[in-house]
């Protein structure tokens, strides 16, 4: 079964609704934490922007295995992570849009037989790789959510 229309659009312009959301707030102010336990706008970005490459690999095993599994990600248990997050909003933005291309191109060049193999996650169990772009959808835009609730947070606190 082909990636629905669904998920080809949004796999296309999901990831544009973060400029959207931040506007012109300046980087300082997007790496603000409105509550210190959790991350900043800013650090959802990064997040955000670090996964690709992990999807990437994923995407790769499940091709390459015959019953890839996967440890939960875990942000700050990847050691590229800190290199995220000391790249600049403009660097991270671009590098996400960059990284998107291949994430799109690898999943549109998949055959019918190729979207079907499985991997399989701790919490949702086997997955084929049309429900792994679903889940990397979701993923991305709970974090969007996120990042909508932080960035309006901060606009109610600048001075008028």
């Amino acid at each position: 079964m082909p990636l629905s229309d669904s998920i080809r659009t949004r796999l296309r312009h999901q990831h544009e609704t973060i400029r959207e959301l931040i506007g012109q707030l300046p980087e300082h102010q997007l790496r603000q934490r409105a509550n210190p336990a959790k991350w900043s706008a800013f650090e959802n970005i990064a997040h955000l922007a670090c996964y690709h490459p992990v999807f990437l690999h994923r995407l790769q095993r499940i091709q390459q295995e015959s019953s890839a599994s996967f440890d939960r990600y875990v942000a700050e248990a990847d050691p590229a992570f800190p290199g995220y997050l000391q790249q600049q909003l403009t660097r991270l933005l671009d590098e996400m849009d960059a990284q998107r291309k291949i994430v799109i191109a690898t999943l549109e060049g998949m055959t019918d037989t190729a979207l079907q193999r499985t991997g399989l996650h701790p919490r949702y169990g086997l997955l084929t790789v049309s429900q792994w772009a679903e889940f990397f959808l979701l993923h991305e835009a709970h974090h969007l959510y996120t990042i909508f609730i932080l960035v309006q947070e901060l606009r109610r606190n600048l001075p008028e």
